[in-house]
């Protein structure tokens, strides 16, 4: 059975409080496009993320706001920033490493914030079932000859199927959005 690949960039979601300090209080995440996963969206919206190391500009902020704030990179941005950091499931920033983060209407440091997205497929229950899948199980994934390993998995009654590799994983894989994979027993 196949699962449809989506590729995720560096991408950061905000509190209300972190928004309003970047943006401004009257200010609104606009949609470009929705994702996949329910009521997510692509917005409009860009920062600029900064350590003493390192700036990377144009970071796209990802809606709706959440209860906290969180800076995904890239393994390739650790260098650039000076960070390192360790792969994780979203939310888990417990001693995750914190930066800088700068809108049109301010900036903010906020502490434990960064991470590197564990690499997940997301299931509802009904896809667990016919997967025969429980949470947090760790799979390997196949495209073509092409192993991966470490792939988690994470079952929310609102997920949608759709398996999540990032920028890093597409050009070191040669697999892109759209693409299909299997789990390996």
């Amino acid at each position: 059975m196949k699962i449809p690949v989506g590729i995720s960039n560096r991408h950061i979601h905000l509190t209300k409080e972190v928004k309003d300090i970047l943006f401004g209080s009257d200010y609104e995440l606009e949609v470009k496009y929705p994702l996949k996963q329910l009521g997510q969206f692509s917005s409009t919206s860009k920062l600029t993320i900064r350590t003493e190391s390192g700036v990377i500009e144009g970071v796209r902020v990802i809606g709706p706001l959440r209860d906290y704030t969180q800076v995904e990179i890239l393994k390739s941005d650790e260098k650039v920033l000076g960070l390192n950091t360790t792969l994780r499931d979203s939310g888990d920033l417990k001693d995750t490493p914190g930066i800088t983060i700068i809108g049109p209407k301010g900036e903010i440091y906020v502490p434990s914030c960064v991470m590197i997205a564990n690499r997940h497929i997301h299931m509802s229950l009904s896809d667990s079932k016919v997967f025969n899948r429980h949470n947090g199980e760790v799979v390997k994934i196949k495209k073509g000859n092409t192993i991966i390993e470490d792939v988690h998995i994470k079952i929310n009654p609102t997920c949608v199927l759709e398996c999540h590799l990032d920028k890093d994983d597409e050009i070191k894989y040669d697999i892109h959005t759209g693409d299909e994979i299997e789990i390996l027993d």
